[in-house]
C-alpha cells in the first residue's frame, strides 16, 4: 500500500509542479503544492521499500518441545 501511495503522490507532484492541472487554492500556490506532494511521495516510497525490505529479512522460528 505504501508504494502505491508515494507513486500517487509522486505523479500529483509532477502534475502540479509542470502546470499541467491550475487549481485554485488561496492559501497556497499550484507549485509548492506540487513539491511538498512530490517529497510526501519520495518520502513514502522509500518508507515503504525499507519496510518491505526488512519484512523480508524477518525469521520466523518454531519451537517444540516434549513434556
Amino acid at each position: 500500500m505504501g508504494l502505491g501511495l508515494g507513486i500517487t503522490l509522486i505523479v500529483l507532484g509532477l502534475v502540479f509542479v509542470t502546470g499541467v492541472i491550475e487549481y485554485d487554492i488561496s492559501f497556497v500556490e499550484d507549485q509548492t503544492l506540487g513539491w511538498i506532494l512530490l517529497a510526501a511521495g519520495v518520502l513514502t516510497l522509500v518508507l515503504g521499500l525499507v519496510m518491505n525490505q526488512q519484512r523480508n529479512k524477518t525469521r520466523h522460528v518454531e519451537e517444540h518441545r516434549q513434556v
